[in-house]
């Protein structure tokens, strides 16, 4: 198991009780500054051995750490003041993690989209959160409007019974984008479900949610040509309509309808 491990800002004695008994517990701890990250030790004679891992070397050390938790240790990760990968080292280690389908969690944090953000394993150099959608379509249209210019991640609460609805507006206002469904932060069946917008995942309906949405990518260059050209590239290419449509849809951040409406003759 890897350990995000969140820890104080400036006074030592807001670090958490979990936090504390992960770090004596672990076999290895991973700091951006040892120095720091040695006085936080020696606060709560916590005697676990420690190595330097900052942005300088996250990369390099990466293979290594996988392979140690691969052979079945516990390894925690901190960072200077605070909860990696935000601005911090981390994200690049997270999503290796998840790429050799090891198990992660994060401790000590209070606040649910910044864990939620942290578990997703997307890029967090910049982020968003947008709490629960208005209730009104007409007034979650416009709400999510707001949200399109933003390149970065985007995290918004949701409501379990409500999800299947939601997906729909999420998905017409952002196409489709990678998507983290995190469910009950911190507590036994914690859960981070992987998903594209526009299809529906596997989820038990319980707990509560925050759904991560990854950053956009960089616009498309087709994105300049009208829809209809965009639609007519993609069928030069060999692909039938049906596809010529969902990709564009995807390049143009739209849902499928749209495109659809305006080659309907094609």
């Amino acid at each position: 198991m890897l350990y995000l491990v969140c820890t104080p800002l400036g006074n030592l004695k807001d670090i958490t009780l979990r936090a504390l008994e992960v770090l004596k517990s672990v076999s290895l701890i991973l700091a951006e500054d040892t120095r720091r990250s040695a006085i936080l030790c020696a606060e709560y004679e916590i005697t676990a051995p420690m190595e330097s891992y900052q942005k300088f070397n996250e990369k390099s050390k990466c293979a290594e750490i996988i392979r140690r938790l691969s052979c079945g240790e516990e390894i925690a990760l901190v960072t200077d003041a605070g909860t990696p990968c935000i601005s911090d080292p981390g994200n690049v280690l997270v999503q290796s993690v998840i790429e050799n389908d090891l198990p992660y969690t994060l401790v000590g944090s209070s606040c649910a989209f910044v864990s939620a953000a942290v578990l997703s394993g997307f890029d967090l150099r910049s982020l968003a959160f947008g709490g629960f959608l208005p209730e009104k379509n007409s007034a979650r249209e416009k709400f999510l409007e707001t949200f399109k210019s933003f390149s970065g991640c985007l995290a918004f609460y949701v409501s379990p019974h409500s999800f299947k609805k939601d997906l729909q507006c999420f998905y017409s206002a952002f196409g489709a984008r990678r998507a983290a469904l995190v469910r009950e932060i911190s507590k036994k069946f914690e859960e981070c479900v992987r998903f594209t917008l526009g299809d529906v995942p596997e989820f038990t309906e319980k707990g509560e949610y925050v759904l991560v949405l990854e950053g956009k990518e960089r616009e498309c260059e087709l994105n300049s040509l009208s829809v209809r050209e965009h639609v007519r590239h993609y069928m030069s290419c060999g692909l039938d309509k049906k596809e010529a449509v969902k990709k564009a849809a995807s390049d143009r951040g739209v849902a499928k309808s749209e495109i659809y409406k305006e080659t309907i003759d094609l």
